[in-house]
């Protein structure tokens, strides 16, 4: 029987591990893919808005010559920590449900890349399983078609050809100037009055520059209402317009998974988005069973980032120890 597992090896699941670590628990991290997946998930090109101080974990230094560090940096960063900490980690594993047990145990029921299923028994779980994989849908027609992707890499596959971009955070807008760059027509379309106030500083009057010059095309309180084939459909102000389109980037966010806490009997709040959860402990309402990172948060998954969902992993290793 395990002491503790932690589902999801991204940096705040990682953080709980090396807390654990400290206080003489060395935890079993299950990931169903690599470690830090949903960095790897970024863009080929990102760079971080956090300094790299407020991306260290376990007091490991992350050192880099850069202000702000970037996506490859991160990976190598985590990666590392993983390495010289010796952490337990099992990845490409998949914990499908988490069942209370009489004796106060959990039962998990893993699941390998090949459908293979395994149970393991533990006292304690940390669900840390972020958000990456579950895009907000827009719910439209033509949604589906291969062109749309909810994620973007990188821009080079997009040259030479008419990209719709959905949104106004900073993904929708760096996506913009990395598509521009390698020559593809650019129409950001976004919901909101006028910029987002979250835009990175020092990227907003570089872009505000570019659709003032017309070489991105903005369009504000606007959304698309149909994808075909070859255009999209936008409705502003009541009236739609249908526009020339190649391939969408619906760069609207992403929201965690919570039917495995649903499905373990965790209580949620009335919004029914949040778990209910003491956040001097990350305890749940089902005793032994915590959480960490952006799990915490509500709709809008930037209520937790790295630089705060790594703090979870003390307030959780601290309980422990108490117990």
């Amino acid at each position: 029987m395990e002491e503790v597992v932690i589902i999801g090896a991204g940096p705040c699941g990682l953080s709980a591990a090396l807390e654990l670590q400290k206080i003489g628990i060395e935890p079993l991290i299950i990931e169903k893919e690599s470690v830090v997946h949903s960095i790897y998930l970024y863009p080929t090109h990102l760079q971080f808005f956090s300094t790299p101080e407020l991306l260290e974990i376990g007091n490991y230094p992350f050192s880099t010559p850069n202000e702000k560090p970037t996506r490859l940096e991160a990976l190598t960063y985590y990666r590392n920590v993983a390495n010289r900490s010796k952490l337990r980690i099992r990845p490409y594993h998949k914990v499908t449900t988490i069942q209370a047990q009489s004796d106060g145990t959990y039962a998990l029921t893993v699941e390998d890349r090949f459908k293979h299923t395994s149970t393991v028994i533990t006292k304690y779980v940390v669900v840390a399983t972020g958000y990456f994989d579950y895009p907000n849908l827009l719910g439209i027609p033509g949604e589906q078609l291969p062109k749309v992707t909810h994620y973007f890499r990188e821009a080079h596959p997009y040259t030479g050809t008419k990209v719709a971009v959905i949104g106004g955070s900073n993904s929708a807008i760096d996506a913009a100037m990395e598509l521009l760059r390698v020559g593809a027509d650019v129409t950001v379309i976004y919901r909101g009055e006028t910029y987002s106030p979250i835009i990175k500083p020092w990227v907003r009057p570089i872009f505000e520059s570019m659709v003032n010059k017309g070489r991105i095309t903005m369009l504000f309180r606007s959304h698309v209402t149909r994808i075909s084939e070859s255009t999209i459909t936008v409705s502003k102000n009541g009236l739609e317009e249908q526009l020339d389109n190649d391939f969408v980037l619906a760069l609207t966010g992403f929201r965690p998974d919570r039917s495995m806490l649903r499905e373990a009997g965790v209580a949620f709040q009335d919004d029914g988005e949040i778990p209910v959860f003491n956040p001097d402990t990350m305890e749940t309402s089902s005793p032994g069973l915590y959480i960490a990172g952006v799990i915490a948060s509500g709709r809008n998954a930037n209520e937790v980032f790295i630089e705060t969902g790594r703090m979870h992993g003390r307030f959780i290793a601290n309980h422990i120890a108490s117990k």
